[in-house]
């Protein structure tokens, strides 16, 4: 059994670890996660702990008691069912309790997460704990209590608004969650838009790593200005919020309202139209500023082209002011994307495209990357006129950032 560790693939192998966990008792099932680590070789031991979920240091002991088996009374000993450290919730029940007071008001959170974080160091509410509380716990203890009640320590994040929040915002929130859900449960469209900020073309650093020759790192560009020869690339991504299916449209021009719309039209007839052909209208969450903004004329004729062309009734909700991070596609699909080309130059065209196009996730996330390369100009304008021939109708509870767009006014 043991001679077929090394070859057996991590499913397997997590398979016969389950197994034996259930037919052996503690001892013997810790001297065989041992003999399985030492069979694996390099990286054993890690491994081990991993698909078993026992600590490094039990598969450690493991490992000591198959090199020098126990003898005498020693052999005999097994722990009985129960026996061992209590829990730090059985032996102080208050813990959490306790960690709740000490890091209130040093937490943070967004709406559409039930997620929380501490800035607090985990020695500090260890020492917080003993000297307050009674509470005699190390500082491991402490984050796996931190784990189990949904905390994680975090770096620093743009998240936090300018000023105060606008009084709409919680009621904006939840008119958008409800709308969603109204159109998912009738199988509707729901997309989350927006435009990925522009990149350079050319042999320049990109963030993050890739494996090469020790000593070999890729050579780049010591400055990160424009080559005009090559220009720069906007990708404006639009993602289907069911179907976890991303698609970005490549520009090479200015990033505006024509190429915001553009974009979904290029979505529709890429994806949209053969994954709902019974569509009769679509939801569209976006950011309140930039070529999508709640503000724009142009934005809004633009839709309302797209409406008539389509024959789909398009409804637009807008996020607040100051909580664009929260829109799904930034932590759904461009996130995933900056992964996929982290520490790769995006020399050319072809390269964004490939790099865009295999982006990849565990939950099934498929991404499709066109290239657009219409001339958006800048400086349109929209006559009062033409926006008064919109057929839009304004909803939810602030109407700016809710409405319904149905094409043009018949004369």
């Amino acid at each position: 059994m043991f001679k077929n560790c090394a070859i057996m693939d991590e499913k397997a192998l997590k398979e016969q670890i389950t197994y034996m966990k259930e037919i052996l008792n503690e001892r013997q099932y810790r001297c065989y996660l041992g003999k399985t680590a030492i069979s694996l070789g390099r990286g054993g031991l890690t491994k081990v702990a991993r698909l078993s979920g026992a600590s490094v240091n039990t598969v450690r002991k493991g490992i000591a008691e198959v090199k020098e088996p126990p003898s005498g009374i020693e052999k005999m000993q097994i722990r009985r069912t129960g026996g061992g450290r209590k829990s730090a919730s059985k032996k102080y029940p208050n813990i959490e309790q306790a960690i709740e007071e000490i890091i209130d008001g040093k937490t943070y959170g967004d709406p559409e997460k039930v997620i929380h974080w501490t800035t607090q160091s985990l020695m500090s509410i260890a020492e917080k704990l003993r000297t307050g509380y009674g509470i005699e716990v190390s500082h491991t203890v402490v984050a796996g209590e931190l784990r189990k009640m949904g905390y994680s320590k975090q770096l620093n994040q743009k998240m936090l608004q300018v000023g105060k929040a606008h009084p709409d915002r919680n009621a904006q929130f939840e008119y958008i969650n409800r709308t969603a859900k109204e159109y998912l449960s009738e199988g509707e469209p729901v997309l989350s838009i927006d435009c990925k900020k522009k990149e350079n073309l050319g042999n320049f650093k990109n963030n993050g790593h890739e494996y090469c020759h020790k000593k070999s790192p890729r050579k780049v560009l010591d400055h990160d200005f424009l080559i005009k020869e090559l220009g720069s690339v906007a990708p404006y991504g639009v993602y289907d919020v069911d179907k976890n299916i991303g698609f970005v449209n490549l520009g090479l021009s200015h990033d505006t309202a024509e190429f915001a719309v553009n974009s979904i039209m290029q979505w529709w007839l890429h994806i949209g139209k053969e994954t709902y052909p019974h569509a009769k209208r679509i939801y569209i969450n976006c950011d309140g500023g930039g070529s999508n903004g709640s503000r724009l004329h142009l934005w809004k004729a633009q839709i309302a082209k797209f409406a008539e062309a389509t024959g789909l009734e398009v409804h637009v909700s807008h996020f607040p002011p100051g909580t664009s991070k929260w829109n799904k596609i930034e932590h759904r699909l461009f996130c995933y994307i900056s992964k996929t080309w982290a520490g790769q130059p995006l020399v050319d065209i072809e390269t964004v495209i490939d790099l865009i196009g295999s982006t990849t996730t565990k939950q099934g996330l498929k991404v499709k990357c066109v290239l657009d390369t219409n001339d958006y100009p800048t400086g349109i304008k929209v006559s009062n006129d033409d926006f008064s021939r919109i057929d839009m109708e304004r909803i939810g509870p602030f109407h700016d950032w809710n409405y319904i767009i149905r094409g043009f006014k018949k004369p």
